[in-house]
C-alpha cells in the first residue's frame, strides 16, 4: 500500500497542531505549520528533498521571529492582578502562624488566606499582619506593629 507524503506531512502538521494545544509556550506551533507548508509542496509535485527543506527552514524562521511574538502573549500578569492584589493589604491572624508546624491562617477583608511568616517567627492569633507576596496559595506575611 502507497501512502501519498501530502497526506504524512498533513497528519504530522495536525498532531503537532494538537500537541501545541497541551503545551504552553508556542513552540511546537512553528513546526506544524512547518509540516503544512511542506504538505502543500507534496501536494503540487515537489521533490521530498524540497519538502524537507521546506519543512526544516520554515519551522526554524517562524519559531525565531515567532519568540517574540510568544512573549508578547504569555507575559506576566501586571502588578495588582489576579492574587496579586493583595500584596500590601492588611488583616489578622485567626489560626497562630508557625511555619515549622505548617499551619497559619488569616483573614484579609473578605478573604482568608492560608499564611505563612516572612522570617519565620510565630505570630499570635488577632494579630495585624500584613501580606508581602504571594508563594502559589500561601499568601507570606509580616506582622504589622501597632501605632500608639
Amino acid at each position: 500500500m502507497h501512502i501519498e507524503m501530502w497526506w504524512i506531512w498533513i497528519a504530522m502538521a495536525a498532531i503537532l497542531l494538537i500537541a501545541e494545544i497541551f503545551t504552553a509556550g508556542f513552540f511546537l506551533l512553528w513546526f506544524s505549520i512547518g509540516a503544512a507548508g511542506a504538505g502543500i509542496l507534496a501536494m503540487l509535485g515537489v521533490g521530498t528533498t524540497a519538502q524537507l527543506i521546506v519543512f526544516i527552514l520554515l519551522s526554524c524562521i517562524l519559531f525565531v521571529f515567532g519568540r517574540r511574538f510568544a512573549k508578547m502573549v504569555t507575559v506576566n500578569q501586571p502588578p495588582g492582578i489576579g492574587a496579586d492584589r493583595f500584596i500590601g493589604q492588611s488583616g489578622y491572624v485567626i489560626e497562630e502562624i508557625d511555619n515549622n508546624a505548617g499551619k497559619g491562617r488569616a483573614k484579609v477583608g473578605a478573604d482568608e488566606w492560608r499564611v505563612m511568616s516572612e522570617n519565620g517567627e510565630k505570630i499570635e492569633v488577632n494579630s495585624l499582619i500584613e501580606i508581602i507576596r504571594i508563594d502559589g496559595t500561601k499568601a507570606i506575611v509580616k506582622p504589622v506593629k501597632k501605632e500608639g
